[in-house]
């Protein structure tokens, strides 16, 4: 392949260093994050918090408190969940553009984004069933078990259980 049809990937980099800092410029969004079961193509400003008023239902499921609101006319149900600990979610946007060094060897412009906000919930919406446990965006979490399974570093201990799977270790 020649180059004629490679897609050109984009390199950048995020700005998280005064995410930590306590002068943080990134706005708290923690209890304002949700995920809805919609597309809406517009960009800008709006008031959703004129219209949009989440309310406790007073139930709950699979141990989650449920939520309920309306969208253009439709009955929400949702729940709000923290982030898995040491897991933190942010909404970033890009910085001016910022010219590459001479050692790159794609030459040309990277991309610098830098962090807007911060936050440590998401509240999940569903449109005709109740949250659970078992919804496909929560179910993704699990994933993050995997990985820290998967990257575990592996120590001598376990790679003589692994090998002698009856043997109990001695002292």
């Amino acid at each position: 392949m020649n180059g004629e049809n490679a897609s050109s990937a984009e390199t950048g980099t995020i700005d998280l260093n005064g995410v930590k800092s306590s002068s943080s410029t990134a706005v708290d969004l923690t209890d304002q994050i949700h995920q809805l079961p919609c597309c809406i193509k517009y960009t800008g400003p709006s008031p959703v918090s004129h219209y949009f008023k989440p309310k406790s239902t007073g139930v709950e499921v699979d141990g989650l408190s449920v939520k309920e609101a309306h969208f253009r006319g439709r009955k929400l149900q949702g729940t709000t969940f923290s982030l898995p600990d040491g897991y933190s979610g942010f909404v970033i946007g890009r910085k001016k553009a910022a010219k590459r060094k001479a050692s790159d060897s794609n030459g040309g412009m990277t991309a610098s984004w830098q962090t807007n906000a911060k936050f440590q919930n998401i509240t999940l919406w569903n449109h005709d069933n109740l949250p659970s446990k078992e919804d496909a965006f929560l179910r993704a979490f699990h994933w993050f078990d995997v990985a820290k399974a998967l990257h575990k570093p592996v120590t001598v201990d376990d790679m003589e259980s692994a090998s002698n799977p009856g043997a109990t270790p001695t002292d």
